[in-house]
């Protein structure tokens, strides 16, 4: 679809790798899908340990891979040994890690819907996941191995920057939301914990998006689903997740 010339500005100077300290407005882009406003969104990186007493603690695994840290080649920041830290993502790297390269894209989020090992999700997704009829899913839908939602792609919106990431896991806090994912009304995420979090964006993310902290609860964007037709270029798409669940 036809994109305003301050979007194509944007994406031209994140693909380009360049300093832009007063990146011009961009307005959200429609793609079809409701936009959900107002959302706070904490940030996560492959390889986190935030808390090794829970089974969703750790960020060495999602729910949709089991080694997500090595299908991704290692921590997603800095590795000093004994932890995995965030850390700045600027766009003279196009927001990528500086100490490490990834096998993946490191421009990923969550959303609380987990279509593989919730057996509600599981049940209900065929009805609920707006593409779940498309060809290139519905054969997918009773299928367990497989998820409509992994490496689905979702447009940011914040401060008049968007961004584009793509889902490669589920959380934060709840993971059957099925009201607040993909619901028309803006509804409030179903979540309580982390400042009531409905997503979390990866540091690539972060950067890009001008987030105020590194890792904190008080970041808020807007964000839809968007169609793989429909996301420009940008250093989103210098490397694109394709891998299935496993």
């Amino acid at each position: 679809m036809p994109r305003p010339a301050a979007a194509i500005t944007l994406v031209v100077v994140a693909a380009a790798g360049l300093s832009a300290c007063a990146p011009p407005a961009v307005p959200r882009p429609d793609t079809g899908y409701p936009w959900h406003t107002d959302i706070v969104a904490t940030t996560f990186w492959i390889g986190e340990v935030f808390d090794p007493n829970t089974s969703d603690g750790s960020q060495r695994l999602s729910t949709y891979d089991s080694d997500w840290l090595g299908s991704y080649g290692g921590c997603d920041g800095i590795d000093d040994g004994a932890e995995c830290r965030t850390e700045e993502r600027t766009a003279e790297t196009g927001y990528f890690p500086t100490a490490m390269t990834p096998r993946e894209n490191p421009f990923y989020l969550d959303l609380p819907f987990d279509d593989v090992n919730d057996a509600e999700g599981f049940a209900t997704r065929g009805e609920v996941v707006p593409w779940a009829k498309d060809p290139a899913y519905s054969s997918l839908v009773d299928d367990p191995s497989s998820s409509l939602m992994k490496n689905r792609w979702v447009v940011l919106h914040k401060g008049g920057r968007v961004c584009y990431g793509q889902i490669e896991d589920a959380g934060p806090g709840e993971y059957r939301d099925a009201a607040y994912v993909f619901g028309s009304d803006d509804r409030r995420p179903a979540n309580s914990r982390y400042n009531g979090a409905g997503l979390d964006v990866s540091p690539a993310l972060n950067g890009c998006l001008g987030f105020a902290d590194l890792n904190g609860d008080d970041d808020r964007v807007d964000w839809a689903f968007v169609d793989d037709a429909d996301v420009p270029p940008g250093p989103w798409t210098r490397l694109v997740t394709d891998s299935p669940v496993r």
